[in-house]
């Protein structure tokens, strides 16, 4: 997932790209945005796609940077929110080598770090700590490696959507996808996307200079992992992680 790629994607990204927001039907993510806001602070959206949370930020803070790897996103979603001027869009490669950003003193970064590049999450992860001031806040949102297994475990035992028929592996693409899940990179509609282990998550944000508040599931119905998920299948469901922090150092 390079800019190449969410350039391609960002003139169909509404039918392409999970919606969070929309498909958090308890408001999590919301409440947690809401805590840290203040009609004082500056807060930045860390891989703002086309501004899908624009209208959530825009109203609580004072100022809201919009960040982005791809210049068409953020002109998407200039076009799309012109009412919101307390805005500013930037295009930012979060994952480069070297990164200058403004500290803000709040940061919300949903389900934005998911390349396979262990390089480029590092990157990632230590330019999480620029865009924040000293005690500033953190809200991220990654997808969950234990849902996934779990999510596969389902359809495999009882082969939903036709799991059985799917080819396993073979040669050099069986050897890259396990070398890929060793570090927790799986496919989603065939792109390798990295997900977390909710313990991976709190020592990445460690090593960071994070004090990490809290880690929580965001649920999801399985319609949003199934075509076909069947009547009986309840709950538990699939989660993405929702994480807040504070950064002390």
């Amino acid at each position: 997932m390079d800019r190449k790629y969410w350039e391609t994607m960002a003139p169909k990204y509404d039918e392409e790209i999970f919606d969070v927001l929309r498909n958090d039907k308890s408001g999590i993510i919301v409440k947690a945005i809401e805590e840290m806001a203040s009609p004082e602070k500056t807060v930045i959206d860390i891989g703002c796609a086309i501004g899908k949370w624009l209208p959530v930020l825009s109203p609580l803070f004072k100022r809201v940077i919009a960040a982005d790897i791809s210049a068409i996103n953020l002109k998407i979603a200039e076009e799309k929110y012109p009412e919101y001027t307390n805005v500013e869009y930037e295009r930012m490669d979060m994952s480069a080598d070297d990164l200058t950003v403004t500290p803000c003193d709040t940061a919300i970064c949903i389900n934005a770090i998911l390349t396979d590049s262990l390089e480029k999450r590092i990157n990632f992860f230590q330019s999480l700590s620029l865009c924040l001031q000293k005690e500033g806040s953190l809200v991220l949102v990654v997808p969950s490696l234990e849902s996934k297994l779990y999510t596969n475990i389902i359809a495999n035992r009882w082969n939903v959507d036709d799991a059985h028929d799917d080819e396993d592996p073979a040669g050099k693409k069986a050897i890259l996808q396990i070398n890929n899940i060793k570090q927790g990179v799986t496919d989603i509609d065939n792109v390798p996307t990295k997900h977390y282990l909710k313990e991976e998550l709190e020592l990445l944000l460690t090593l960071e200079g994070f004090e990490v508040r809290r880690i929580e599931k965001i649920n999801y119905g399985w319609n949003t992992e199934f075509h076909k998920p069947p009547k009986w299948l309840k709950g538990p469901y699939p989660w993405d992680w929702m994480c807040t922090a504070k950064k002390i150092k």
